[in-house]
């Protein structure tokens, strides 16, 4: 059985990536590195092994920079996208908005991180409508 592929990538298209299989830990975050990295009040993100994505774009691998003793942030560095980050344990998380098919129900985010670091208009139900 070949498992399902989630491409997607950069505003440009320089940054492109393959995610092959089922997405771990879905979710939504509002801490103040996502906050900063996305330019959004929340993030949708999901994870993946390191050995399930591929870098397929004219670019290679995204640009990072080191945003902490443990992942480095990923972007595109022609158009200046977000890509996701790269962490030092074998982990690629990969921001839901860059996904060509944002419509597939295994990204759908399954719970909220930092919830205390919504803003006051916004709640953690709009954040994470999918939340069990």
């Amino acid at each position: 059985m070949q498992l399902k592929v989630h491409g997607g990538g950069c505003l440009c298209g320089w940054i492109r990536f393959e995610a092959e299989g089922n997405p771990e830990k879905p979710h939504t975050c509002s801490c103040g590195m996502c906050r900063r990295h996305t330019g959004a009040p929340t993030a949708a993100w999901v994870e993946y092994p390191r050995d399930r994505v591929r870098w397929v774009g004219p670019g290679g691998p995204p640009s990072t920079f080191r945003s902490s003793d443990y992942s480095s942030r990923a972007f595109c560095s022609r158009c200046g996208s977000s890509i996701g980050a790269i962490d030092d344990e074998p982990t690629v998380a990969l921001l839901v908005g860059g996904m060509d098919e944002i419509n597939d129900r295994a990204l759908a985010p399954e719970y909220h991180s930092f919830e205390d670091a919504l803003p006051e208009w916004w709640s953690a139900q709009d954040a994470c409508r999918n939340a069990g």
